[in-house]
């Protein structure tokens, strides 16, 4: 099983009891689909950022649940024939996202492709054949020769 999570964005002229019907759905969809809810958290009416379905307001709800990846399909198509639900979406939530960006970066530096910080800018030569200790790439002052 793998953990997931569910934004849905329902309509906001919904009653209280529609409301709760609606996610009554769909957290019995998950569970008739082999899953185990984890949390269901109401985030109340929020104002969107561009109208959908010419509403300017939706009732966000999020839900976190476990459940076998090829369920998923079947849990979105009853979302999408929701009259109730203005938009949803469904993401994959790792636990581990820390250990794997970690083993990523282990495997880029065995393949070389992760270069070690330098500790100091290396000194460049100018054509003139004067060293620019800073690496800036600017040429060092004139001395006047003396006579």
């Amino acid at each position: 099983m793998r953990r997931y999570e569910l934004m849905l964005l329902l309509r906001p002229d919904l009653e209280d009891d529609k409301l709760q019907s609606a996610v009554e759905r769909v957290t019995r969809a998950i569970v008739n689909g082999g899953g185990t809810l984890t949390k269901v958290s109401p985030w109340g009416k929020r104002r969107l950022a561009y109208e959908i379905q010419h509403q300017r307001e939706a009732s966000y709800f999020l839900i976190h649940f476990d459940i076998e990846p090829s369920a998923i399909r079947e849990i979105e198509r009853g979302l999408l024939i929701s009259e109730e639900i203005l938009r949803h979406l469904v993401t994959l939530l790792e636990e581990r996202a820390g250990a794997i960006a970690a083993d990523a970066l282990a495997v880029d530096a065995d393949a070389g492709l992760v270069s070690e910080p330098a500790a100091e800018p290396p000194a460049t030569i100018d054509t003139d054949g004067r060293s620019d200790a800073a690496g800036l790439g600017a040429p060092a002052p004139e001395v006047p020769a003396e006579a």
